[in-house]
Formats: C-alpha cells, sequence, structure tokens
C-alpha cells in the first residue's frame, strides 16, 4: 500500500479558539451572526448528508452530474498528476476524478477535521493502493502550504461552499489559491447559478425541516462546547433571498424576548422578540461574476461545464 502522510498545520487547540473568537465577536454585534462552519459538528454532518438527498437540494445532485458527465473532460484539460482538495470532507465526489485522473500521483485532501480525512484516506486507499494520500488538518481561508507533490496540480473546491464567502473574504480566498498555483496548474471551482427564488429558498427549507434542524443545530455547539443555554427551539428557521446580493439567507429569529448565558465568554446575549441571527449566506452565481472574480485573482477561465438543468457550474482555472 502507497503510504499515507498527515500534517497537522493547525495547533491542536485552534478550533476551540476560532469558535470562542467567532461566538464573542458574532453574538456582540448587531446584527449578531455565527459562521456556517459550526455547524458542522457530528450531528450537524449527518443532518447535512440527510439534506444532500431531500428532493429540494438539488446542488448535490447537480454537481454529481458534472462530474459524471464530464471528469474525463476535466481530467484531460488538467493533465493533473497530483489532486488537492480544500474542504475534503468525506472525499465523496473526489472518486469521479480519482478515477479519470489515470496519471495521477498523489491525492492532498485538506480539512480541518482529522477524523474525516482519516476516514477518507482508508477508504480511498483501500480502492486505490497505488495512490499516494497526503492529507493537511488546516484551514484553507486562513492561509495554506502544500507538500511537494508531482506536478501539474489541479485544485478543487466543490460543493458551492465558495458561495459562503462574503465577497471580500472571496477575494482574498481566490489570491490565496492563486498563489499556490505555478504554470500549468488548474483550479476546478464549483459554484451554483442564480436561479428562480422559489427553487432556492426550498433547497435550504424543505418541506420535511432536516435544514431547520441542521440550523438550529448550531445553537446546540455553542451549548455544548461554551457552556451556553440555547434553548434551540426558542428559534425559528428562516431562509430568505436577498435579490440585490443574490444570495441566499439563513438566519434564526428568536420567538420571544429572551436572554442566553455563555459562561465560558462571560458573555450574556439580550434577543429581542424577532431578532434574528444569521448563520449563513449561500451566493448564487452567474458565468460572467465568476469570470470576473477569478480574473480579480489573477486566474483565467477555461472552460465552463453545467448540468443539464443548467443550476449549477464546474469551472476550470488556469493561471493568468
Amino acid at each position: 500500500m502507497s503510504p499515507f502522510l498527515l500534517t497537522r498545520t493547525l495547533p491542536e487547540d485552534a478550533t476551540d479558539a476560532a469558535l470562542r473568537a467567532d461566538v464573542l465577536h458574532g453574538l456582540s454585534r448587531r446584527p449578531k451572526t455565527l459562521p456556517p462552519k459550526w455547524f458542522y459538528d457530528a450531528r450537524g454532518s449527518e443532518l447535512f448528508e440527510e439534506i444532500t438527498r431531500l428532493p429540494e437540494y438539488y446542488p448535490t445532485r447537480a454537481e454529481r452530474e458534472i462530474l459524471i458527465d464530464r471528469a474525463g473532460e476535466i481530467a484531460a484539460a488538467s493533465g493533473a498528476r497530483t489532486l488537492v482538495e480544500l474542504g475534503s470532507g468525506s472525499s465523496e465526489k473526489t472518486r469521479y476524478l480519482l478515477d479519470a485522473l489515470t496519471d495521477l500521483h498523489s491525492y492532498v485532501p485538506v480539512d480541518v477535521s482529522e477524523s474525516a480525512l482519516r476516514g477518507a484516506a482508508d477508504a480511498l486507499l483501500r480502492e486505490r493502493p497505488q495512490l499516494s494520500v497526503h492529507a493537511l488538518i488546516a484551514d484553507f481561508t486562513a492561509g495554506l502550504s502544500l507538500p511537494e507533490t508531482p506536478g501539474p496540480r489541479l485544485v478543487a473546491f466543490l460543493g458551492g461552499t465558495l458561495g459562503n464567502l462574503l465577497p471580500g473574504e472571496r477575494s482574498v480566498f481566490l489570491k490565496s489559491v492563486r498563489d499556490l498555483l505555478v504554470p500549468g496548474d488548474t483550479l476546478l471551482l464549483g459554484t451554483d447559478l442564480v436561479k428562480d427564488e422559489e427553487v432556492l429558498v426550498a433547497a435550504y427549507d424543505d418541506a420535511a425541516g432536516v435544514t431547520a434542524a441542521f440550523n438550529r443545530n448550531v445553537l446546540s455547539v455553542v451549548d455544548r462546547e461554551l457552556g451556553a443555554d440555547f434553548v434551540p427551539e426558542d428559534f425559528a428557521h428562516v431562509a430568505r433571498w436577498n435579490p440585490r446580493e443574490e444570495w441566499i439567507e439563513m438566519r434564526l429569529r428568536a420567538r420571544r424576548s429572551l436572554t442566553v448565558k455563555i459562561p465560558e465568554l462571560d458573555l450574556v446575549v439580550p434577543f429581542e422578540a424577532g431578532e434574528e441571527l444569521r448563520t449563513e449566506v449561500s451566493a448564487k452565481f452567474r458565468e460572467e461574476g465568476v469570470r470576473g472574480e477569478l480574473a480579480g485573482a489573477g486566474l483565467r477561465l477555461a472552460h465552463w461545464w453545467t448540468d443539464s438543468e443548467g443550476r449549477f457550474a464546474l469551472s476550470l482555472s488556469t493561471v493568468d
């Protein structure tokens, strides 16, 4: 079996420190916010997997369709010998690329979760014993150094996660990715596309209430990790389309006036009845906008693929 390497670039207490900082900053301001990365504890990850199977939630199916239909074209255009995946998680969709990249030598999954990286690597190496896997425990939004691996490299950022970043954050992130690349390397980027408001809102407010449970779960994370006394049922799930910004906003709306204590931060947080806590922004894109944001980072959009219904896009970019 080829070697499996795991490199930690985050301190052991980095996750705890980041949660404390985000909660203190986000709940001490108006309007109140929490970053969506805190959805994904074990329970949150289970709920998200359930969301991806819901009839209303099209992005996962649409992106998988593109990967199935276009993986060969992606492989041919990139010529990659190393695949780097940012926010790799279970690496489930990655298998379509691994199958198509016939000259691949190395896979570099990047995630903050050591357990997710180890679980995915174990499964992949059982299927592909010739593959070299060098996993990185890292926060790809906070700067990243890649291990020495054969080029060209294909950096993949799938799932539409780019949309969770605000425009200024996207600019910084894309420039940081550009800094990782040398001539011959490519970036494969997943972006959810602008479409009818009804379709978009339904994807984030399903009839079964799974997304509502997923949204409220972030409060359970704060309760468990920081000793807070949130009662998740005191908050209603809200998903709305912002047509000016062209993004979906997920919020939690206080059903009544209440006060939350967070002892670990020595923080008391008042909520007025009807006050909302924003937990996610999910931007939707148009081809010209993606092209422009990539160009601003020094990348040139070379290929653009969508699913058969034009709901989701994968783009392949090169160093400009």
